[in-house]
């Protein structure tokens, strides 16, 4: 899901209930640099330009 593995999983006191509210409703790295991309493909040129 784009995490290190054992990012929740590896916690020994998290049961699978905590494990998965831990994580929420987080959006996952991936999920966010595709949303960025498409962000950054439908502007027009000199609208928008990606953060250092």
């Amino acid at each position: 899901m784009g995490l290190p593995p054992g990012h929740v999983t590896d916690v020994p006191a998290l049961s699978r209930s905590a494990q998965l509210k831990a994580l929420g409703n987080g959006v996952m790295p991936p999920q966010a640099i595709h949303a960025l991309d498409l962000l950054l493909a439908a502007a027009p040129a000199g609208e928008l330009t990606a953060a250092a």
